[in-house]
């Protein structure tokens, strides 16, 4: 028998930013309680824990004391993207410091954040994880669609999404028994004022003719969290009008 939704208490990484956002909001809707761990200030009336993702020490600091005032973790949304300026550059320019960098502040955070929540969710023996990653995580990129922008898509950004799709089918086999369950989303382009060049060569591609917008993955994401989708683990679903389908 299937057990019925209660308010569900879900750490969401980067829920100040535009997908972080739109997830904080759509949870808030369902009544659940979302908590914004993230550096920036949130833009919405939300839980909030000042966190850096890339830090372990703080990571484990704030998770425990969300566990102390709540007494129990139901959910986790690795949604943050955190990133420098060295990420943007082009594939021939990157220096080994700033790959290894790059790699530990998006795929080690996803890590980090996923090895400290676990343990609470075993005590409750249940849980889901959602992790965000991209379409490109799975496909290579259509370099066509950046001519005539200044647009340069960064190798390291696929690595590190082929690399949470891994971690995602890893978690899930290892704790199914625990009844955690770990998901991934990987969104297609989401429109954020990118250039209109780029948007017109875009959604001719797309069999929806749009760009993605953040509501279009936070629905998504509440599924996943919650006892409707409690036999679905270990998948990367596509939300991207179909552009990966062809």
């Amino acid at each position: 028998m299937m057990k019925t939704n209660k308010k569900k208490i879900i750490i969401v990484s980067g829920g100040s930013g535009l997908i972080g956002k739109a997830i904080m909001e759509y949870l808030l809707l369902k009544d659940h309680v979302p908590i914004n761990i993230d550096l920036a200030e949130p833009n919405i009336q939300c839980e909030y824990f000042k966190c850096d993702i890339t830090n372990e020490v703080e990571i484990k600091r704030v998770f425990k004391k969300i566990f102390e005032q709540y007494g129990r973790i139901d959910g986790l949304v690795n949604n943050a993207y955190p990133r420098k300026k060295e990420f943007a550059s082009d594939f021939k320019d990157v220096k080994e410091k700033n790959l290894v960098e790059q790699l530990h502040f998006q795929l080690a955070s996803y890590y980090l954040c996923c090895q400290q929540v676990i343990p609470y969710m075993q005590k409750g023996d249940s849980g889901s994880i959602v992790n965000i990653s991209s379409i490109y995580g799975t496909i290579g990129n259509d370099f066509s669609l950046y001519k005539g922008t200044n647009m340069n898509p960064p190798g390291v950004y696929n690595m590190v999404k082929g690399g949470v799709n891994s971690l995602t089918n890893y978690l899930a086999v290892k704790f199914g028994e625990n009844q955690i369950r770990v998901n991934t989303i990987s969104p297609g382009g989401i429109y954020d004022g990118q250039a209109e060049v780029f948007v017109d060569k875009y959604i001719e591609k797309v069999p929806l003719s749009r760009m993605g917008n953040p509501d279009d993955i936070s629905p998504l994401v509440y599924f996943l969290l919650s006892n409707e989708s409690n036999y679905i683990t270990g998948q990367n679903i596509m939300v991207d009008g179909g552009l990966t389908s062809q």
